[in-house]
């Protein structure tokens, strides 16, 4: 079972965290999952950025970004070459870790 290592996150995750996920979910509900709550203002379809992370090990291992999300990832705060919208990055077999940018450019944060 691969293994997602959360980099610490002021708010979010302040110690890091270490999860056992199985394969096939996504980063997102992965974090979710395990009360790391990401911020995912459209419901996880693909239509903002809020979910917004950086794969910093185990990007290749991901499924391959759509245009969409490409498009989508030009908008958010903090783009890295290894961003994500982790509400469609799918984990693998690989290990992966992740951080979560200190900003989004959501306005307001809503309580999910």
């Amino acid at each position: 079972m691969p293994q997602i290592v959360v980099l610490p996150h002021e708010v979010l995750c302040p110690d890091g965290a270490v999860l056992e996920v199985a394969a096939g979910v996504s980063v997102c509900d992965a974090l979710l999952e395990n009360d790391i709550e990401i911020e995912h203002a459209c419901e996880k379809s693909c239509a903002c950025t809020t979910c917004h992370v950086i794969v910093r090990e185990g990007f290749q291992s991901l499924n391959e970004a759509e245009d969409k999300e490409e498009d989508l990832l030009d908008m958010a705060w903090g783009l890295e070459a290894q961003s994500r919208l982790s509400c469609q990055a799918i984990v693998a077999s690989e290990n992966l870790v992740v951080e979560i940018p200190k900003y989004t450019i959501n306005h307001a944060r809503e309580n999910h």
